[in-house]
């Protein structure tokens, strides 16, 4: 008998010799896609009108903050491993579990909550169906093939779009009628790489923005369906990695970030959405820069002058020393062109580096057609801590030389476990008033008390 690892090679051999049309006489039809390819936006620029409408959603809140509460209750524990209920279900099923009674599953959202998060998901789904295809057709094979990319590699991005037309209409689907509509964009790239280093740092804050709130979803039907396409995403965000020579899992957990600081990051990328586009309720930082961080297509990111980035925007490819440019070099221990994997010699950076800080003010418009405002908590009175999250950590370290809207601090020296650092990766950071206890399920309780 073949094992069932052969059985699955062989119908994968079978099927890559001769593909076969899976719909039957009994199939029903093809379910349709959202939106094609081809229609989607091709403007791209800043936004240069005038909001009819300002602001987040809102409704009248019931406090500043939300005060911590006890444990919920534990009703279950296992000290033996043996099945502690003394029944089961139907055979080879434990008891317990949500969703497994036999009920019908509702692929739709029970909540606020629920509605504007999947809403979130897909203003994100949307801007990668529209970047991959704007990266394709903006820069020459020539300029691909410079960077170090083939045909098959832009058939990979290709793809990912394709893969984002799914995504868009999943989410279309289970959100119903007022689904948000694609909209207009402004990049802020120049260059194939820096296209490609501008997509990295959108598919983390994208998929981490999904991460964060993924298990508060009241509806877990709904939740099963986004992790299968934000699965897809982590695969796309690998693989950009590989495209601009990075190592591709530098981590060894995936973190989750709250919906506001997703949305913060993306929706200055948003030029313009149609006129009655479903509006979201999620808040608008002040936009914090990095003055100093590190370039990753640098050799030595110590070397020449600092890089000076917002939110997500890619590192400069240009203006860098020949001999300090990482794509230019030969020395395969040193070069950063596309590999399934890189080591770097000289880290981007260390425990104990300066990092420097620059933030925007509160009540600057942003976002579609420049309709939303940023925002900070009373709470939020002065940024006191650079609060770095990454993996399942949040570490606080104080700021220091608070100036205006300048601060610096120390990165910090943390782990996970022992051998795994937890500044790997993108990070995240956030300028905070206070630095209250948080851990991965709850991080969100953080936002009252975030600055920029």
């Amino acid at each position: 008998m073949k094992s069932y690892t052969s059985l699955l090679l062989s119908l994968g051999a079978l099927a890559a010799a001769a593909p076969q049309l899976t719909l039957t006489p009994l199939s029903g039809p093809v379910p349709p896609v959202r939106s094609s390819e081809v229609t989607g936006p091709t403007s791209h620029g800043p936004y240069s009108g005038t909001p009819t409408v300002t602001g987040a959603l809102t409704a009248p809140a019931v406090a500043q903050s939300i005060a911590p509460g006890p444990p919920t209750p534990v009703t279950y524990s296992n000290d033996n491993g043996l099945l502690q209920a003394g029944y089961q279900p139907v055979p080879y099923q434990p008891a317990g579990g949500a969703g497994t009674n036999g009920s019908l599953p509702y692929y739709h959202p029970l909540s606020d909550f629920d509605y504007e998060s999947l809403a979130l998901a897909l203003y994100q789904e949307w801007i990668e169906l529209d970047l991959f295809h704007n990266g394709l057709a903006r820069f020459p094979v020539s300029e691909w093939e410079a960077a170090g990319l083939t045909a098959e590699d832009r058939f990979l991005i290709e793809f990912m779009a394709d893969q984002e037309v799914g995504h868009a209409t999943l989410l279309s689907n289970i959100l119903g009628a007022a689904a948000p509509a694609q909209c207009t964009y402004n990049y802020p790239f120049e260059t194939v790489r820096e296209f490609l280093d501008f997509c990295q740092k959108l598919t983390r804050f994208g998929e981490s923005g999904v991460f964060g709130f993924l298990g508060h979803l009241d509806s877990r039907e709904s939740a099963t369906l986004l992790l299968q396409s934000i699965s897809t995403e982590s695969r796309q965000q690998f693989s950009f990695r590989q495209m601009t020579g990075l190592f591709p899992m530098p981590v060894w957990f995936e973190v989750g970030v709250p919906q506001s600081w997703a949305w913060t990051l993306l929706a200055p990328y948003i030029s313009s959405c149609p006129a009655n586009n479903t509006r979201l309720a999620w808040q608008n930082f002040p936009a914090l820069s990095v003055l100093n961080q590190p370039n990753s297509f640098k050799i030595n990111p110590n070397l020449g002058a600092p890089s000076n980035t917002t939110g997500a925007d890619p590192s400069n490819d240009t203006g860098i020393a020949r001999s300090n440019a990482c794509y230019s070099t030969n020395d395969t221990a040193r070069d950063c062109g596309p590999a399934l994997s890189q080591n770097r010699s000289i880290p981007l950076s260390y425990p104990g580096r300066p990092v420097h800080f620059s933030w925007g003010n509160v009540n600057e418009t942003v976002g579609p057609n420049n309709s939303y405002v940023t925002s900070r908590s009373p709470l939020a009175d002065a940024p006191r801590y650079a609060m770095f999250v990454s993996q399942l950590n949040a570490t606080y370290v104080p700021l220091t030389n608070i100036s205006d809207n300048t601060a610096s601090c120390v990165q910090p020296n943390m782990s996970t476990f022992a051998g795994d650092p937890a500044v790997n990766g993108t990070m995240f950071i956030a300028l905070t008033s206070q630095n209250p206890y948080l851990t991965p399920f709850n991080l969100s309780m953080v936002n009252p008390y975030v600055c920029t």
